[in-house]
């Protein structure tokens, strides 16, 4: 339906047609042109259960966009219920985070968090180092996959989570010197 519409959306080179949605699961994301008018979306998609519009284009251009609601100069005004991104705004899509000006640091804090927390409960188990070794798998490997492969993962980012091992993983060399890889003079 909404590719037999006159939304324009997006031309992108060596793609043969327009992006104007993005499906996942039960989630629709809309990719409208500046000329495109919103109210034809809307009569397209009769639930409209959550709507955040990242303006896109020169940095002039967004904020025109966020403060008078307009993307066209012959076109009306976007709804006052619609969520219109500000500059550093982050906005979830099918697990990406999209926005302009937004940092690295930003999108992965959520997710160092959760790490760290969830390390903290495990570690309150006293863990040997094997099980450190699979907690950190299971954890930093399962937190951080996702993202990883759809945002990428900024060297700064990485140092930061190498950090976390190191330290998580060698507490047992503080809690049990006789472990085998706990003190090196050791022969397992």
């Amino acid at each position: 339906m909404i590719r037999e519409s006159d939304l324009k959306g997006y031309r992108i080179p060596g793609a043969k047609e327009r992006l104007i949605t993005n499906l996942f699961a039960d989630d629709t994301s809309a990719f409208l042109n500046a000329t495109d008018e919103f109210e034809d979306l809307q009569n397209i998609l009769k639930k409209w259960w959550k709507t955040n519009i990242i303006p896109i284009g020169t940095k002039a251009f967004r904020e025109q966009v966020v403060q008078s609601r307009i993307t066209d100069c012959d076109k009306s005004p976007l709804p006052g219920n619609l969520h219109i991104s500000q500059e550093g705004e982050a906005v979830r899509i099918l697990g990406a985070w999209f926005g302009n000006d937004i940092s690295a640091e930003q999108v992965w804090a959520p997710v160092l968090e959760m790490t760290d927390s969830s390390l903290s409960r495990w570690a309150k188990n006293g863990p040997t180092m094997d099980g450190r070794r699979a907690i950190i798998q299971m954890v930093i490997g399962g937190m951080t996959q996702y993202l990883t492969m759809v945002q990428g993962m900024p060297a700064s980012i990485e140092k930061r989570l190498t950090k976390r091992i190191n330290r998580y993983l060698w507490k047992e060399k503080e809690r049990n010197p006789k472990h085998p890889l706990g003190n090196a003079n050791m022969v397992p």
